[in-house]
């Protein structure tokens, strides 16, 4: 790609003001915002019509407002790993971060947080960089997910550690589900997570279960 030709950008933010100046200003710069989206569903969408150079995201979109912005853009990569992808959020949402930085071969990939932009020169440089095959990523977000490799059990939401504590204790999942008031189904669901969070895939020798305990108990 030659550095000074336009790029075709397909721009998903769920927020329809910051939407459209974050297309009025790549606009400035010379760059076609070729789809202007607010949902996950609308960014896969697009990208499948557009092809286009790099996909700019948010974190959070319809409908649950959590991480569906980020899902998809792991999904695109996974699909495509060629395909640029800048995640523009106001925080670091750690489960799927990784996932999207570890995606293809780490090139062509960005997170950058919103508050922390300080310069819309660097930013828009930054997204030429990404859809060059760069890498840019937040130092936060470094030092957030550091962090969390450091410590597993920070992966873990509030709920899946008071299920995990609970089978630290010995407890059976109907137990558990007693003691939090939910369904033994919900319970098993929880479990289910914290394995995967915890990187626990299925083994023939090790006892998943024992082993996420272990942890717990060393963290």
């Amino acid at each position: 790609m030659r550095a000074d030709r336009p790029l075709d950008i397909v721009l998903a933010e769920d927020g329809v003001l910051l939407r459209e100046g974050i297309a009025g200003l790549l606009s400035r710069f010379g760059h076609r915002v070729v789809a202007s989206v607010g949902d996950a569903d609308g960014l896969v969408e697009a990208v499948r019509e557009h092809a286009p150079d790099v996909v700019v995201t948010d974190v959070r979109m319809p409908p649950g407002f959590t991480d569906e912005g980020l899902r998809a853009a792991v999904a695109l990569r996974a699909a495509d790993p060629c395909l640029p992808v800048l995640v523009l959020s106001q925080y670091v949402e750690q489960t799927y971060a990784s996932e999207l930085l570890d995606s293809g071969d780490g090139t062509g990939v960005g997170y950058l947080l919103k508050d922390r932009i300080g310069d819309v020169e660097e930013f828009v440089d930054a997204l030429r960089d990404v859809a060059s095959g760069g890498t840019v990523v937040d130092p936060e977000v470094v030092r957030q997910l550091l962090r969390r490799r450091r410590d597993p059990l920070g992966r873990l939401s509030p709920r899946e550690r008071e299920v995990l504590a609970l089978m630290a204790q010995g407890r059976s999942n109907a137990a558990v589900a007693r003691s939090l008031v939910i369904s033994e189904a919900a319970v098993g669901k929880h479990i289910g997570s914290i394995l995967t969070k915890l990187d626990l895939p299925p083994a023939e020798d090790d006892h998943r279960r024992v082993l996420a305990v272990v942890a717990y108990l060393r963290g």
